[in-house]
This record gives C-alpha cells, structure tokens and sequence, in this order.
C-alpha cells in the first residue's frame, strides 16, 4: 500500500508565491514586445514563463491535495513551522557564511576562509578536528595559488594583521 504524503509547514504558501511570481514574469514577458508574431523579441521569455506557470500549477494542486503534517502535541503551529523549516544546523551555518563575510574585510580571505572551512566541516558532521585542519589548509593553498598565480586575483588582505608580516 502506497504511503500517503503530507505537507509540510509553509509549503502551500511557498508553492503559492511560486504561481504568483510566474504569473509576473509572465506578464512582464508579455511587456518586452507582446505577441506580434511567432519571432519577435518576446516570444521565448513569454514561453518560459507560460511552462513556469503551467508546472507551478501542478505543483499547487498536487501540494494542496496532501494534509498537513500535524504538529507535536503541545507544539504552536508557528513553532512547528519554524523547527520543520530552520533546523538548528541551517541556522549555524547561515551564521558561519555571515561571519566569513563579515570577517572577510578584517581578517582577509585566508584567515577568514580557513576558519569558514574548519567550522563548516565541524557544524557539517565532521568531528577529526585535525582531519579539518589539515584539509582546509591543503584546499585553501591550492584555491589560493590558483586564484593568485593563474587567473591573477588579488584577494582581500585583511586590515587586522596589516603589519604583523611586512
């Protein structure tokens, strides 16, 4: 016997505001050059759009048809929601890629990508912190020697340690 879906929390809404954000391109493909003819300017955005819009209403009535998941007992819908959709390890990790960008400017991308790449592995699973260590430096020299030496980049030294090494 078949098992029977369910919808998650805000997923009806996000299928929704996938309908609505097709249906937009569509009509702004429609404003490039209307539909004059069978080769003017608009017709491929107009088409894209249209298949966007046709696949966004399946999708909108194959999710509307599932119930939704129910929540634990004693559980706030809103805190369901947001548990089934911010799990702890997506929040820690949008914070480690807010922090390398903030830390990119002071500290410099070497620094600032080998502390991004020992805490990723770390939020990611990984527990052989020397393991971590070690791989991040090997794949950050190689990323680095490549940016510098081949394609000439010139990446972002940090203000922090400006007269530590000069």
């Amino acid at each position: 016997m078949p098992e029977k879906k369910s919808r998650l929390p805000g997923e009806l809404t996000f299928t929704l505001l996938l309908m609505l954000g097709s249906l937009y391109l569509l009509h702004q493909a429609y404003g490039i050059s209307g539909f004059e003819s069978i080769t003017s300017a608009g017709v491929f955005p107009m088409m894209s759009a249209l298949v966007m819009v046709i696949t966004a209403l399946i999708a909108l009535f194959g999710v509307a048809q599932h119930p939704l998941v129910a929540p634990d007992d004693g559980e706030s819908p809103s805190s369901h929601f947001i548990r089934r959709i911010t799990p702890q390890v997506w929040v820690m990790f949008t914070t480690t890629v807010v922090l390398f960008m903030l830390l990119l400017s002071k500290l410099g991308f070497v620094l600032s990508a080998y502390l991004f790449l020992v805490l990723s592995m770390r939020l990611l699973g990984s527990t052989r912190w020397l393991f971590n260590a070690l791989l991040s430096a090997v794949s950050l020299a190689v990323v680095y020697l490549i940016f510098q030496t081949v394609f000439s980049v010139i990446l972002p030294k940090g203000t922090w340690l400006t007269g530590l090494w000069t």
